[in-house]
């Protein structure tokens, strides 16, 4: 008697995003980062201390901010006030504001010996790897916000991205200039990107009484 062809039985396996929160990452408020600067100066952590303020300034998005070099920030032994770096994404340039802080924790962490003849601002501990990998950031900045007792879930690398211009478009209500420090090539990202829609229809929403 021959045996019938059963289809194969695969096992079932839990959904990626089981337990997760999935879609945008929220950006940090003023006092969370505030709150993140403080651990990091108390614990003397040069380096992240002068990555997670860059990180905030530049609004770069992660994969080019691990690939920062020296030359990008700095000038005849200077720190730039601004600086301009190519986006891999769109392959066009982005230009950003340094902080007087964040020109301040860089300077600091270029003092380090870590830093000594290094190309890339964020150089790999490791011989092989030039500068820090997406994934290594990533960490960071799960270290960063469970540090302060957030979500880790919560958050991510885009809520580095999205943290300055978000406290831009709340005080200015500027979508263009948003667009510009983000670098998006369409109006219709910046507004995907903020929320914008949602969180002006639930600010109008809030203000009505009835």
């Amino acid at each position: 008697m021959e045996t019938p062809n059963l289809p194969a039985i695969r096992a079932l396996r839990p959904a990626w995003n089981k337990g997760r929160i999935v879609g945008q990452k929220r950006p940090l408020k003023p006092k969370h980062v505030w709150a993140i600067r403080v651990r990091l100066e108390l614990a003397e952590n040069h380096r992240d201390l002068a990555l997670f303020n860059m990180a905030i300034d530049s609004k770069l998005r992660g994969c080019d901010l691990v690939k920062m070099k020296v030359v990008d920030v700095m000038a005849s032994g200077q720190i730039k006030e601004r600086a301009s770096v190519l986006q891999s994404k769109t392959q066009k340039p982005v230009r950003f504001e340094i902080s007087e802080g964040t020109r301040a924790s860089v300077e600091k962490w270029m003092e380090d010996e870590l830093m000594v003849g290094s190309e890339y601002l964020w150089p790999g501990r490791f011989h092989e790897r030039l500068h820090i990998s997406t994934r290594q950031y990533a960490r960071i900045v799960r270290d960063w916000v469970t540090s302060i007792g957030l979500e880790a879930s919560a958050y991510g690398t885009h809520s580095m991205r999205r943290t300055k211009v978000t406290q831009i478009y709340k005080k200015t209500g500027n979508l263009r200039a948003v667009q510009l420090l983000l670098g998006h090539t369409k109006m219709d990202s910046t507004v995907r990107y903020l929320g914008v829609e949602l969180e002006d229809a639930l600010a109008i929403a809030e203000a009505i009484e009835i």
